[in-house]
């Protein structure tokens, strides 16, 4: 990934917030067929290691786990706010008209090593924290328990399990950083107007 200086993002609570925030990661993998890549919702483990721990699960049917065994390296892309920008936002280009359209966006690359985990236990605990944290906004949240005992057995079966624990995490946030402070808050307000609000928010100087 290209990183200009000014657009690296190297704090690791900023590039945790990511992961966070936006947890449906695509799981990047290299095999003898070639690059491949699975969108996949992660559960992320900041105290796993040096960088964290990223857990998930894939449905049985899905290759990835047999062809990617204990040990492969791979990569997690996740994708923070983005948007389009337009030079029309920017006051500055009114006087210069020399501006030109862009995309603002932050992600965070997860570089680590996968490990399989195709055992019930794994699974079913990657299930409960997932449904627990997604869940937890609605008036009833939906747990397993929900179900008999013999439907949720029937679907853990279906699914393996995944850990990879991360090496590195490299980050970037192109927030208009460089632009004048006027720009970016013409910017801003734009995509506030818009309803962008998460990016517009991230774009503003923080008080």
């Amino acid at each position: 990934m290209y990183i200009p200086a000014h657009f690296a993002e190297n704090r690791p609570d900023q590039l945790q917030r990511v992961i966070r925030e936006h947890p449906l990661g695509t799981l990047v993998t290299h095999t003898d067929d070639g690059l491949d890549a699975d969108h996949l919702p992660f559960e992320f483990d900041p105290s796993v290691g040096e960088h964290g721990q990223l857990i998930a699960h894939v449905a049985r049917a899905n290759p990835v786990w047999q062809r990617c065994p204990t040990g492969t390296p791979v990569m997690v892309i996740f994708r923070g706010a983005e948007s389009y920008i337009s030079p029309n936002w920017y006051p500055s280009k009114h006087e210069t008209h020399r501006l030109v359209p862009t995309w603002n966006y932050e992600v965070v690359h997860a570089h680590g090593v996968l490990t399989i985990r195709d055992d019930e236990r794994f699974v079913r605990r990657v299930v409960a924290l997932l449904t627990r944290k997604h869940e937890a906004a609605e008036p009833k949240p939906w747990k397993m328990g929900d179900s008999s005992p013999e439907f949720i057995n029937g679907m853990l079966q279906n699914i393996v399990g995944i850990e990879i624990a991360i090496t590195s995490l490299v980050g970037k946030s192109k927030l208009s950083q460089n632009r004048e402070a006027r720009d970016l808050a013409g910017a801003a307000d734009a995509l506030q107007a818009r309803g962008a609000t998460e990016l517009a928010e991230l774009m503003r100087p923080a008080k």
